[in-house]
């Protein structure tokens, strides 16, 4: 199964990732919307929205630097390992936290309103779970890592790192994943469901930035 894992379903998921995604926008460009409901719970959007935005481009920048810039890299630039993990704790914990927190909230307001729980579907459900688990995965093994649960010797830009970049230069290199900790394999496998699941679900709206977001015109919203 390591071969199906770390070899052929990355590949599987980023061709039903790019291929359902045009596909949905070409057959269904109306849908593709956040199907807003901020008329349905205006309030409690003004917090949970900013604060899970910036949590996930916080974390971004932290995947493409941890991931697809080379340890070699930082090296030559002066950072040893030490300096990285300082870096990389200082931005990785207040961006999870604010990921997390900002998620929750979200989660909340859509699950906890009996309006919003109306204007709810089964696929919303469905993200909302995959994408927990994937921040969980996440924020858990960089926090056990970083407490030294997860051995000595792991070091995620030595392996995770590589195998990533493996698979974007068509070559994956399983052999890398062998040593993974558990949750970083389960971490790895969420990103894959997450993509299988984008082009069927209201994360589409994400691609609409910067394109369309500043030419577009505005939602008004009228209290009654």
């Amino acid at each position: 199964m390591s071969g199906f894992f770390w070899g052929a379903l990355p590949y599987i998921a980023i061709a039903i990732m790019v291929v359902g995604t045009v596909y949905r926008y070409q057959t269904g460009e109306r849908g593709w919307t956040t199907k807003s409901s901020q008329f349905l719970a205006k309030g409690s959007l003004k917090i949970a929205g900013p604060m899970f935005h910036l949590g996930l481009f916080m974390a971004l920048g932290g995947h493409v630097i941890g991931v697809l810039i080379p340890k070699f890299v930082t090296d030559g630039a002066g950072i040893d390992e030490h300096l990285y993990h300082i870096i990389a704790l200082g931005g990785g914990i207040p961006a999870g936290i604010l990921f997390f927190l900002g998620f929750f909230l979200l989660m909340q307001r859509r699950f906890g309103n009996p309006k919003m729980q109306v204007n709810t579907s089964t696929m919303d459900g469905v993200i909302y779970a995959v994408l927990f688990l994937t921040i969980v995965t996440g924020f858990g093994g960089t926090l056990l890592n970083a407490v030294g649960l997860l051995g000595d010797d792991f070091n995620y830009r030595e392996t995770i790192s590589p195998w990533f970049r493996s698979i974007l230069m068509l070559s994956p290199d399983i052999s890398l994943m062998e040593n993974v900790p558990l949750i970083f394999k389960a971490h790895m496998i969420m990103w894959m469901i997450t993509a299988i699941l984008f082009p069927f679900t209201r994360l589409v709206h994400c691609l609409s930035f910067p394109f369309e977001y500043f030419s577009r015109r505005p939602i008004i919203y009228r209290r009654s």
